[in-house]
């Protein structure tokens, strides 16, 4: 039997930075990870860039059941310490759009780096390990694995969410939750795709790999970035954000000239150009091939802008400011980058993320109810919450 201080389950963000932080403190430190490679969410993300955090993080930009839970985290370790820490390792940057850090090179140095830090520590990490059973003992844990046994102080679930399965995503923190009599808050994809319903995406299929400026609405909640028309429905970051916030079977609002008014426009080139078709004088602001779907889909004639009187090319630009459409649903877990929901913070201490009625069992990053928006936020919550939780366990 292999007796430990602390094992931590999951080697990804947060299971290896809560071993090497918990290394530091002379704690015998241990991190079991089921497949063979480690953080191969941090390898994948940001298109092999790691958008590692931002730099306006702040509690605004997570969603939970109880949004007061990570405050305490996020003040305690801050971008600003995680950004210090890239520095520390001689690790290049930069800031793409809306705060969002990415590494100049590869996501691969931030994984080099948590392996520093958990070396530094003398964290060690053991992979291709599967846990068969999870034991509360009066020392603390027994854990049944494919290598053996392990006995731990302090059991620390790092395991993520359901959140593309190919790499590994299972149920398996939040069936350890429940095994320990922990509340699981409902978990649904977020940061993720629209499914069009058929008719849909008969018209807009044709248009995959398209991207237009927008706004994405949805119950009070808006984000100003891009939507990308796809094979099988709605992407791109716009999208991406309000999927967190929709509720299924409820439409959601696009305004697609978000940063001007697209009626004052269209009333200059009547004036100008007064023979040009609205179509042409769309194309001013939209690609051909949009502007070739959009008008029979908004059920707009292409006639020359003379034709329209009265009200009606504020009915034109109310089309295209005030789009509203039902998705069909999302493309689910494959592609989301984050789960929604999971272990109840109320069941946690939100000073060390340890169970509030289980000695020595702590959760943290992913696997916990707290979703940060898209640009680098779920990592910094990973950062976080695992620290906080490597200064206690």
């Amino acid at each position: 039997m292999k007796k430990r201080d602390v094992i931590v389950i999951g080697a990804g963000a947060a299971g290896l930075f809560c071993a090497a932080e918990a290394g530091k403190r002379g704690r015998s430190v241990e991190v079991l990870e089921h497949a063979k490679k480690v953080g191969r969410k941090i390898l994948m993300s940001g298109g092999g860039r790691c958008n590692f955090t931002n730099m306006y993080a702040s509690p605004e930009n997570f969603l939970s059941d109880n949004p007061h839970f990570c405050k305490s985290a996020l003040s305690r370790y801050t971008q600003w310490d995680f950004i210090a820490l890239v520095a520390e390792y001689g690790i290049a940057y930069h800031e793409k759009t809306l705060g969002q850090l990415f590494c100049d090179d590869s996501a691969k140095q931030i994984v080099s780096m948590l392996f520093g830090e958990c070396d530094k520590a003398n964290a060690r990490i053991t992979t291709q390990c599967d846990i068969l059973g999870i034991d509360k003992t009066p020392q603390g844990y027994l854990l049944e694995t494919s290598l053996g046994q392990y006995q731990c102080e302090s059991l620390v679930i790092a395991t993520g969410g359901l959140s593309m399965p190919k790499l590994g995503a299972s149920p398996f923190g939040y069936k350890i939750a429940e095994q320990f009599g922990l509340k699981v808050k409902p978990t649904r994809a977020g940061l993720v795709p629209f499914t069009l319903h058929d008719q849909d995406k008969s018209v807009f299929a044709d248009l995959s790999g398209i991207s237009i400026d927008a706004r994405a609405d949805f119950d009070n909640t808006s984000f100003n970035e891009n939507i990308l028309f796809t094979h099988r429905g709605l992407s791109g970051p716009a999208v991406l954000q309000i999927s967190s916030f929709w509720q299924p079977g409820h439409a959601v609002g696009f305004d697609l000239f978000p940063n001007g008014d697209l009626h004052k426009e269209l009333s200059q080139a009547q004036s100008a150009s007064p023979d040009v078709q609205l179509g042409t004088a769309l194309a001013k602001f939209y690609s051909k091939r949009f502007v070739q779907a959009a008008l029979p889909y908004f059920e707009l004639p292409n006639k020359p802008l003379k034709q329209y009187q009265g009200k009606q090319l504020e009915q034109v630009a109310d089309a295209f400011h005030q789009w509203q459409i039902k998705p069909n649903g999302t493309e689910g877990y494959r592609t989301a980058e984050v789960t929604l929901g999971g272990v109840d913070t109320d069941q946690l201490s939100s000073k060390t993320m340890m169970a509030k009625d289980v000695e020595g069992l702590y959760f943290i990053g992913e696997v916990v109810d707290v979703t940060g928006w898209l640009g680098g936020y779920n990592f910094q919550w990973a950062w976080s919450s695992a620290w906080v939780a490597g200064q206690y366990v």
